[in-house]
Order: C-alpha cells, then sequence, then structure tokens
C-alpha cells in the first residue's frame, strides 16, 4: 500500500511541474520569446494542452472571467497539492 501512494503522490507531482510547464510557456509564447511556428514548440505546446486542459476545462467553467487573467492553474495546483497532502496524511494515520 506504501507503494501506491507513493506512485500517487508521485504522479500529482508531475502533473503540478506539468502545469508550471504549461504556464511558463503560455506567457513565453504571449511575450513573444517563443515562435509557435517552430514544430518543435508547436509539438509540446499541443502536448502540454492536451495533458492540461481536462484539468483545468472544469475549473474555467466554475470561475468568473477575470478579463485576461487565468487564475486556473493555480487553483487545480492547490486542489492537487491538498489531495497529495490528504492521501498522505491519511495513509500515516492508517500505518501507525
Amino acid at each position: 500500500m506504501n507503494s501506491l501512494i507513493s506512485l500517487i503522490a508521485t504522479v500529482i507531482q508531475i502533473y503540478i511541474y506539468l502545469l508550471v510547464a504549461s504556464v511558463i510557456l503560455s506567457w513565453l509564447i504571449n511575450f513573444n520569446v517563443i515562435n509557435t511556428r517552430n514544430q518543435f514548440v508547436a509539438m509540446i505546446v499541443e502536448s502540454l494542452w492536451r495533458l492540461t486542459e481536462p484539468g483545468l476545462r472544469p475549473i474555467r467553467r466554475i470561475l468568473p472571467n477575470l478579463g485576461g487573467l487565468d487564475i486556473s492553474p493555480v487553483v487545480l495546483i492547490l486542489l492537487l497539492i491538498f489531495v497529495q497532502n490528504l492521501l498522505l496524511e491519511l495513509f500515516t494515520q492508517r500505518v501507525f
């Protein structure tokens, strides 16, 4: 059971890293630092979008429109950290 909880916590942490990478990449694209016409960049952007959008879409539907500010990644990261800590806390209480 310890291995399973550790695996789930690791997957959650990797997803958080993907969310941060997606946010940073979107900033770089918006400030014209990275050109999306480059095939490699376009492939990375598409991959990150496909991985992160299913988690962000429900949050974007709930949050009010804040103009150009998208705080859905922050909300999702906070939720993932909460779930990760909850799993670890529940498991450690069960063991001891």
